[in-house]
């Protein structure tokens, strides 16, 4: 077992399946593309355990509040981890996180993106530790995101050779 799928279960998380999309949706893209000693993390949303998008639904500051939008965010975090760790086999692979790009599912006025998003931040700065899981990040607020997800996060790893 990998030093971080050892953390997981020491936290008592699982990695999620492969996302299942809606029906009718095609996701015509890779959700992580690795090139040289870099891996892009395409946008990632909240999933359950059988591998479907998790709700709870909508957006922050009306139908949800701060701290279920944290929750979602590390549900998230854990959607990113599992294609990770389908792509390059081993998540001990990821040598650094390089930056995390977040987006809120917002209600108008709501201006708090910074407090949701630190569900991903925090979970990928348990796992890799202070200096590793060190990332640049954005947090920002969206009028929509697909399928009324609270929220989307996309990322960018660099990882050693395989």
């Amino acid at each position: 077992m990998s030093k971080i799928e050892a953390r997981l279960a020491e936290s008592g998380l699982t990695l999620p399946p492969a996302v299942k999309p809606p029906p009718g949706v095609v996701l015509p893209f890779r959700f992580v593309r690795v090139f040289g000693n870099r891996a892009l993390i395409s946008g990632h949303s909240p999933q359950a355990a059988d591998g479907v998008v998790a709700g709870p639904f909508g957006k922050v500051g009306r139908e949800l509040t701060v701290e279920q939008g944290y929750a979602a965010a590390k549900l998230t975090a854990l959607s990113m981890l599992g294609s990770l760790q389908r792509e390059l086999g081993d998540l001990d692979r990821v040598k650094r996180w390089v930056r995390l790009f977040g987006m809120v599912n917002s209600a108008p006025g709501f201006d708090n993106q910074p407090a949701v998003i630190n569900g991903c931040s925090d979970l990928i700065l348990q796992l890799w530790g202070d200096e590793a899981g060190a990332h640049a990040r954005s947090a920002v607020g969206m009028a929509e995101l697909p399928f009324g997800i609270p929220v989307e996060i996309e990322g960018e790893v660099e990882i050693s050779a395989g």
